[in-house]
């Protein structure tokens, strides 16, 4: 086994072992042949019968794409050697020089119990973000595979490095070509996971390193949902952010943010972005939902089918049908008639019928919620009747109110200082599942108002359901 103080090559002099593994080993050195002598990274690999193929074609593709990077944030290739006859080992040794950069791993950090804040949270995503675009607007692409919080180093200089290429693709993929499945579990994508990276898979994996920034726990340990990383529960920075995370880890890759430079752009304007799509809308619903950090628009279309309306339809014609005796009376017998009685009655009646039948067949609600304010709109036939508007942060309860055995759906009620705006009616599991949306949107802006040291204007106490 080599130890610190052996000089490599009549030049490299080993300081300190920063890691190791069955057939590698990495060290800081000095190089001698430097003045003054300066600090480098001197990566080994032993060429022994234990050795697999692919280790041997991975350090030789990392050490070649090295040498054609030229980055600030990447550290620089230096040398590359082969050391056929070492007194401590009776195997050849492969050896990668490299700028040693001084500073700590952000996995380090993580050890030693250091949290990070949103703002230096965003600085590593963009500092990251601006590596990637240079490495992925290349021709070909380079992919480093393998992006952790033990591959990015935290400069003196207070920047972000990228480091560890010993994972990196230099090729676009082909149809039909294999490549070898290199990465960490937790921040890998399934597509990597089959041998097809693209640019978007270093995107996930820097995705889920900001979750165990945020977090303090791997992203192997945190719960998923639909093969989604869930960690929203688990902090309090602002929802577009959490949205904007969101979007690099979709595990379908169709979902995610395709490019380093669409995702800087994206985090610019993370407000506008709305949450991954779940699964908990109830199956056959057309209600329709959008969703953003700053906003929450919902349409609740007509309730029913065409047989539904149809049947309103007829109700609407009902109540002049008692009138039909005494107008066929009048016209065969000539007999009295009032015509007055018949108008009042008819009025009354088609109120009740509008208010009751033809409301909840053909109307329709739109809800709309941003941070200030929110307003309900009831329409009917496209056209707005009726329109109320609130405070968003006097909003004290959201719920559902009790519908008894036989009565009409009932929808969703907002109330605000005693007064109540409800929508047209829904099933059961609608009612429930738009409380819970409403609910958690109304939560998630109150604690990044809270989390930014707002005054928590209204301060009542909520309640979903």
């Amino acid at each position: 086994m080599l130890e610190a103080g052996e000089i490599l090559g009549n030049r490299y002099q080993l300081r300190e072992k920063l890691g190791q593994d069955a057939s590698r080993q990495t060290w800081l050195a000095q190089d001698l042949a430097t003045q003054p002598q300066e600090k480098v990274v001197v990566k080994l690999l032993i060429l022994s019968p234990q050795m697999q193929w692919d280790e041997q074609k991975l350090f030789e593709r990392e050490a070649q794409v090295l040498k054609n990077l030229n980055h600030p944030r990447i550290p620089k290739y230096r040398d590359y050697f082969v050391l056929e006859h070492q007194s401590s080992s009776k195997f050849p040794w492969f050896g990668l020089v490299q700028s040693y950069i001084p500073g700590v791993s952000l996995q380090q950090l993580l050890n030693q119990g250091q949290r990070f804040s949103e703002s230096q949270i965003e600085q590593i995503a963009v500092e990251v973000l601006s590596i990637l675009v240079y490495l992925h607007e290349l021709n070909p692409p380079v992919l480093h595979r393998d992006i952790k919080p033990s591959n990015l180093i935290w400069g003196e200089d207070e920047r972000v490095y990228l480091v560890d290429f010993g994972a990196v693709q230099d090729q676009a993929v082909l149809e039909g070509a294999t490549f070898t499945v290199a990465g960490t579990y937790g921040y890998v994508p399934m597509e990597q996971f089959a041998g097809r990276a693209v640019p978007a898979s270093d995107l996930y994996a820097l995705g889920a390193t900001l979750i165990h920034l945020l977090t303090g726990i791997s992203p192997a340990e945190l719960p998923d949902q639909d093969a989604r990383i869930q960690f929203a529960d688990q902090v309090s920075v602002d929802l577009g952010f959490v949205n904007w995370i969101g979007k690099l880890t979709e595990p379908d890759v169709a979902e995610r943010l395709s490019t380093a430079r669409v995702a800087l752009k994206a985090l610019k304007n993370k407000n506008a972005l709305s949450p991954p799509i779940t699964s908990r809308k109830p199956t056959g619903s057309q209600i329709q939902i959008k969703k953003s950090a700053s906003q929450l628009e919902i349409n609740i279309p007509k309730r029913g089918g065409k047989a539904f309306r149809l049947f309103y339809v007829i109700g609407l014609i009902i109540p002049f049908v008692w009138q039909l005796p005494e107008l066929i009376n009048f016209l065969t017998t000539g007999g009295s008639y009032k015509p007055w009685l018949f108008l009042f009655f008819s009025v009354v009646m088609l109120f009740a019928v509008l208010e009751r039948i033809l409301l909840p067949s053909f109307g329709h609600t739109d809800l709309y919620f941003d941070r200030k304010n929110f307003e309900v709109r009831w329409k009917l036939f496209s056209l707005c009747y009726k329109r109320r508007r609130g405070k968003t942060a006097l909003i004290n309860k959201i719920y559902q109110e009790e519908v008894k055995q036989g009565s009409a759906p009932r929808g969703v009620t907002i109330e605000v200082e005693g007064e109540k705006f409800t929508s047209s009616p829904l099933s059961t599991v609608e009612r429930h599942w738009l409380i819970q949306e409403i609910g958690e949107w109304l939560d998630s802006i109150r604690c990044g108002e809270m989390g930014r040291g707002g005054d928590g204007e209204g301060g009542a106490p909520t309640l979903w359901g």
